[in-house]
């Protein structure tokens, strides 16, 4: 039991039986800062550098890279800190062995501040690209091929994502895009009033996407797939979108989710929520999905909702 509780009576009260002064009230707009620790980690390549560039625009203390026996110490610093009130650091497979010690050192952790571990991730050919781009060696540097090492690191770093909180599919995300993502979720501003919505389309041969909060299955509509003049093409083809939208079910699944769509979004704003994944899935992510995910965009943007259409599986 507390030694002392607002809601029972005082003792001096009951002595004297006049009220007590009461407490003076906390200046409007004051609030007590809230502790926070953000612990950013993920795939090489997959933008942990520019996340924690993101987290350091939003007031966070930003450390990359800070040896895994130092963190408890720096946890119990930012937690007695006057100065910093959430703090942002980049733990990834540059550790080495020392992982293994993560999950033990995370219960440690969250008995001195909230901790959220935040996994950054994309697809192989993704982050092939994006060392073939930059033309930086992968830190893991043990195999004769990139692609071999983002197998290894990602072995390395299954135990580490099965603890993460959050979780973030890099692949259609530019620096910008992830920024948004980034504030969006992150930020601690007032209620944001506003809702940007990612319409994705994706194949379920691939893997449902990571950061999909809304997941519906298309895969019952006649698949273009098999009509010979389509099947190179995609869903942004007008050709093949009319194709698809021409069947009835495909004009009431439309409406149904539209619907569901407009009732859901005004709830997830006043929740304070500003990023929505609502995610369309086909086969192979080519036709029928983008179809979805392009016409939903429209429907969207129609009503008054910042939107773009993305689309994770056909040829860039």
């Amino acid at each position: 039991m507390p030694l002392y509780d607002e809601r029972m009576e005082h003792p001096a009260r009951k002595r004297s039986g006049k009220p007590l002064p009461e407490k003076p009230a906390k200046p409007a707009g004051i609030s007590t800062p809230v502790k926070e620790l953000v612990i950013v980690t993920g795939i090489s390549g997959a933008g942990k550098a520019s996340a924690l560039k993101d987290f350091e625009d939003l007031g966070y203390h930003a450390v990359d890279n800070l040896p895994l026996e130092l963190l408890v110490e720096f946890a119990g610093l930012v937690g007695k800190s006057k100065e910093i009130e959430r703090a942002a650091i980049v733990v990834d497979v540059r550790e080495g062995q020392t992982l293994d010690r993560l999950p033990e050192i995370l219960r440690r952790i969250h008995k001195i501040l909230p901790t959220r571990v935040v996994f950054l991730d994309a697809q192989d050919a993704v982050l092939v690209r994006r060392y073939s781009e930059t033309r930086r060696p992968h830190p893991l540097r043990k195999s004769e091929t990139v692609e071999r090492s983002i197998v290894e690191e990602r072995q390395v770093l299954e135990p580490v994502r099965n603890l993460a909180d959050t979780l973030i599919d890099t692949s259609n995300f530019n620096v910008h895009e992830l920024r948004a993502h980034i504030q969006a979720r992150f930020g601690h501003g007032e209620k944001s009033q506003t809702l940007f919505v990612s319409c994705l389309s994706f194949g379920f041969k691939n893997g449902v996407p990571l950061d999909a909060d809304l997941v519906f299955d298309v895969r019952f509509l006649p698949n273009p797939h098999f009509v010979p003049e389509f099947r190179k093409k995609t869903g942004r083809d007008p050709r093949v979108a009319a194709y698809v939208r021409g069947f009835p079910q495909t004009q009431e699944f439309l409406a149904r989710v539209s619907d569901l769509m407009l009732y859901l979004l005004p709830h997830y704003i006043e929740e304070g929520k500003s990023y929505l994944t609502v995610a369309f899935g086909c086969t192979g992510g080519q036709h029928r999905s983008v179809m979805m995910a392009e016409e939903m965009a429209r429907r969207l943007r129609k009503a008054g909702y910042k939107v773009k259409a993305l689309h994770r599986d056909i040829p860039k």
